[in-house]
């Protein structure tokens, strides 16, 4: 088996300011660390059991089907909190078939990611015989 001590998804954004200002200052996600100088910069956040690196510059945009799933405890006020800040929301939260309450926003490059709110009784929480 092979033994993890940390997971970091890697970002490369087309323009690497304005994808810190999305992280960094309208999600408010916390700096794990700085890497390098200029605007091209590493930046890595903290995100839940995971970290987010932004670093480099992409000429193209992140494939559609790339998405983020950021788990959160209450969905419905982090999108007050997000759309005050003037983030852009795809989706406003919905309780969808399989019970989670879902909401959509993108990043500046398109990147999807659902902010996810698990209901207390919703089988992610409670597993019956484990």
């Amino acid at each position: 088996m092979v033994h993890v001590l940390s997971s970091r998804t890697l970002l490369h954004p087309g323009d690497p300011e304005r994808s810190r200002a999305f992280y960094g200052e309208a999600l408010g996600l916390a700096v794990y660390r700085e890497f390098g100088t200029g605007p091209e910069r590493g930046t890595v956040y903290f995100l839940g059991g995971g970290f987010l690196e932004l670093s480099g510059r992409s000429k193209t945009p992140p494939p559609p089907e790339l998405r983020l799933w950021l788990q959160v405890p209450d969905v419905h006020a982090a999108h007050e909190e997000l759309a005050e800040r003037g983030v852009e929301v795809v989706r406003p939260p919905v309780k969808e078939p399989w019970g989670l309450i879902e909401m959509w926003i993108e990043d500046p490059d398109g990147l999807r990611i659902v902010l996810v709110e698990v209901p207390h009784d919703h089988p992610i929480r409670y597993r019956p015989g484990i």
